[in-house]
């Protein structure tokens, strides 16, 4: 069985994302680290045309070039009414210079119309992990679905989770704590997944 070591990079600078997953992360004992703390990251360009292909990218381009494991990890937001948008663009959604307050309110304003069930949608997260080699070893998928409120609720979170509510709950991802969060979202469901096969790996330094 391949060996993992105890410290795996994140092909992403976004720390609330990174924040996120090393708080998920933490029972395996593993050490994530962030493009933003090691040296001479590489940018990856985003041309898969779908979550797991840029996740497979993100993870095999940066571990070639950093010479260590790195996990790749793509998500967004997909509304089945707006023929899956925001989609693989949830990142710069209004612009190529987004920001996530210009895409909630673009996000808002194409649902403007809708009502009810035409608001339901989704939060997917694909992950990948690589060997220096680029070879990928594991693989992983999650979803959680929700509904698109029609104004902000909640200050936490980031990217649409003002706008995003769990119904059985009938408060956004920006209102519910960490702890809830981190059992229902995509991104902890994509990551149950991936560490059944991380458990399989011996953990080495």
């Amino acid at each position: 069985m391949t060996a993992l070591p105890e410290r795996v990079v994140l092909g992403s600078h976004n720390k609330k994302k990174c924040s996120e997953l090393r708080h998920l992360l933490q029972p395996l004992g593993l050490q994530l680290k962030s493009l933003a703390d090691v040296e001479n990251a590489l940018t990856v360009d985003e041309t898969g045309t779908t979550f797991i292909e840029n996740a497979r990218l993100k993870a095999t381009e940066q571990a070639r070039h950093l010479g260590q494991w790195t996990i790749g990890e793509d998500s967004g937001l997909c509304v089945p009414f707006l023929k899956g948008a925001p989609g693989v663009l949830s990142a710069r959604y209004s612009d190529p210079d987004a920001t996530d307050a210009k895409n909630n309110e673009k996000l808002l304003r194409e649902l403007s119309s809708a009502r009810d069930e035409r608001r339901r949608a989704y939060y997917i997260c694909t992950i990948a992990l690589s060997d220096p080699e680029g070879q990928i070893h594991l693989e992983a998928e999650g979803r959680c679905w929700g509904r698109i409120t029609e104004e902000y609720r909640g200050e936490g979170g980031f990217g649409y989770d003002p706008l995003f509510e769990i119904p059985e709950y009938h408060q956004t991802f920006a209102q519910l704590g960490t702890a809830v969060k981190s059992v229902l979202s995509h991104r902890a469901r994509a990551l149950e997944r991936l560490t059944r096969g991380l458990r399989r790996m011996r953990v080495t330094c």
